[in-house]
């Protein structure tokens, strides 16, 4: 999939390019939380079955979902444990994302000379990735020079729309599953430039997000 990059070539430059427009990519954004955790409800449902020799019927993932996982905030599948369910809603997003990623610097980086270490791939993490996917670049980069380096970026697009309606604890469990995709593309996208990292997400506060990279091998 590609996405729509904020000054797309003309199509003399390029007459097979195709963008994807910019409302649509949000609206993906929106609903695929909540689609992670319907899967996850019936995937649930159908293991329940087969283990207990039923046989296999649809599934109405609705009502086998309760708190506010349907919405993406902290929600549980009914018969699985909440920390459970989180893990596979994040498993399943953080993969979608790592396709997305390598995907995107395999088509975006192509025509860029070598990148020389892991700070110029994360600089280019940081303005032209950062700005293809969400429309602007990363607020701040610091990095401990031995591995590790943190991106902030203060207004979040996928965050900018949250309500603090459900105070601030309702508010970090309804941000959090929202901040695995993007940390999946992060992660694809570095190993796509050769670098293997983890990944980790999280917001203190609306709508800033902030993303910690560490590389293999890493020192603190």
């Amino acid at each position: 999939m590609a996405f729509q990059t904020p000054q797309p070539p003309s199509t003399a430059d390029d007459p097979t390019a195709t963008y994807v427009n910019l409302s649509c990519f949000e609206l993906l954004l929106i609903e695929i939380v909540p689609m992670a955790y319907r899967i996850a409800a019936e995937l649930a449902a159908r293991e329940e079955a087969w283990q207990v020799g039923k046989e296999e019927k649809d599934v109405d993932s609705e009502s086998l979902t309760k708190g506010f996982g349907i919405g993406g905030v902290g929600g549980s599948v009914v018969g699985r444990d909440e920390e459970e369910t989180r893990e596979a809603v994040g498993y399943r997003l953080d993969k979608m994302g790592y396709r997305v990623g390598q995907g995107l610097v395999e088509r975006f980086s192509r025509d860029k000379p070598r990148f020389q270490d892991t700070l110029d791939a994360i600089k280019f993490l940081c303005k032209d990735l950062w700005l293809i996917v969400f429309r602007k670049q990363i607020d701040n980069l610091k990095t401990n020079h031995r591995g590790i380096y943190v991106l902030t970026d203060n207004r979040f697009a996928p965050l900018g729309k949250m309500s603090l309606e459900r105070g601030r604890d309702g508010m970090m469990a309804q941000a959090q599953p929202f901040l695995y995709f993007p940390a999946g593309i992060l992660r694809g996208a570095l190993q796509a430039m050769g670098i293997n990292a983890t990944v980790q997400a999280e917001t203190s506060e609306l709508p800033g997000a902030t993303f910690q990279i560490r590389t293999v091998g890493a020192k603190p």
